[in-house]
């Protein structure tokens, strides 16, 4: 095998190793930003269910205040209202949710544009 030959077999040994070095801090990068997804969204199911929890059972006893404080005078009036209120809070925070949900997401957002970064960076003819 001549030298030239050794260089070129060294040099595209580096080119690869370098390819499989990136394509692991990428990955790592990945796996990173799927964890805090992970980590984000259990959170906020934690922290939403126990708010869920809480404002029920608070609107429910102020339903029940109501409907006893006037039950005398106008118990029909009150629980015809109180069911407007929570079929209209209900209401708004249905519509809230499905503008969530058709929200872009943002996983993996910064994987995305580190990969375009790498895709511009071997697009750039190398400095003569």
């Amino acid at each position: 095998m001549s030298a030239s030959e050794e260089g070129l077999l060294a040099s595209l040994r580096g080119g690869v190793a370098t390819l499989l070095e990136t394509l692991q801090v990428r990955l790592e990068l990945l796996a990173t930003e799927f964890e805090e997804e992970k980590l984000r969204l259990l959170r906020l199911l934690g922290f939403g269910a126990a708010a869920f929890v809480l404002l029920a059972a608070g609107l429910l006893c102020l339903a029940f205040f109501l409907v006893i404080l006037l039950w005398d005078e106008h118990r029909l009036l009150v629980l015809g209202l109180v069911a407007l209120a929570f079929l209209g809070a209900g209401a708004i925070a249905a519509a809230i949710a499905w503008r969530a949900l058709r929200g872009p997401s943002r996983l993996f957002a910064a994987s995305v544009a580190e990969l375009a970064q790498d895709r511009e960076a071997l697009r750039r003819k190398p400095p003569a």
